[in-house]
């Protein structure tokens, strides 16, 4: 029986050196809505043929992020290891357009708020989909669980 959804989130905390409330509030988010609803299959063939549902454990290693899958018991199911090189400037660009969407809240106009909101949008998903482009022949994902796991790959970059 085909099951391709995640169903548990782990992050390598050894590797968030630092977060703040704002950012611990988008992690929260990110994992809850994660696992509410998302579409995850791991397109390598296992003999057993089994096919979900998945435990994923994200963690960045010597520069790359490691998708530890995991199968509904806690057994390996397969590791997928991504280069972060292609997602240095995403992310970079999501920090600080999130640091200007924060300081706003605090202090300016619905407008200007609404403005730099809809910038984050636009980075937030040219990630997304750089991500989905970066698991391709990997994992299927669909477009609301790759922008909610690269949030969680930003969290993972947070150094403070």
């Amino acid at each position: 029986m085909s099951d391709p959804r995640i169903i548990k989130v782990e992050l390598d905390e050894a590797t968030i050196l630092w977060r703040n409330a704002d950012i611990e509030q988008e992690r929260r988010v990110a994992i809850f809505d994660l696992i509410e609803e998302n579409m995850f299959k791991p397109l390598r063939l296992v003999d057993d043929g089994y096919a979900g549902p998945f435990a994923l454990n994200l963690s960045v290693e010597e520069g790359r992020l490691v998708l530890d899958i995991r199968r509904e018991d806690g057994r390996p199911h397969e590791m997928i290891i991504l280069g972060l090189g292609r997602f240095r400037r995403p992310v970079r660009d999501y920090f600080a357009i999130c640091d200007s969407y924060y300081q706003a809240i605090r202090k300016s106009t619905a407008a200007e708020i609404e403005t730099i909101d809809m910038a984050r949008r636009g980075v937030h998903n040219q990630a997304a989909e750089l991500l989905i482009e970066r698991l391709e022949g990997k994992v299927e994902v669909d477009f609301p669980t790759a922008r909610r796991l690269f949030t969680l790959i930003c969290v993972l970059h947070i150094k403070g």
